[in-house]
């Protein structure tokens, strides 16, 4: 049989889902939808329920990492994303990086502290 990686891909995640997956409000999801005018999940009419695909997700988790850990303002996100995309895209695998460099050396210094 064939490995398919992406079989327990969802095509549509609920607003619930993608907030849970940030660690974030829903309506911090809300407001970002609001203020972000390039960020527009999928509503379904006429009851309106968003409905994230993946593409939607990585736009999410670019304003996540400007917001969140780059401690950016949005209406900078704004800016930087219609000015800047390559180097908002950039800034946000940057953090990425460092956040999980981070979470590696406190690894190592409570292994470090435990030997001693």
């Amino acid at each position: 049989m064939i490995h398919n990686p992406n079989k327990n891909k969802k095509l549509y995640y609920s607003i619930k889902e993608v907030a849970e997956m940030f660690d974030i409000n829903v309506s911090t999801l809300r407001y970002w939808e609001k203020v972000i005018p390039f960020l527009k999940p999928k509503t379904t009419e006429p009851a309106r329920i968003r409905q994230y695909q993946e593409k939607d997700i990585e736009q999410i988790r670019l304003i996540y990492n400007l917001v969140k850990v780059g401690d950016f303002k949005l209406s900078a996100v704004n800016k930087i994303m219609k000015y800047n995309r390559k180097g908002a895209v950039d800034k946000s695998d940057a953090l990425e990086a460092l956040m999980r460099i981070k979470t590696e050396l406190q690894t190592l210094k409570k292994q470090m502290d435990f030997l001693q």
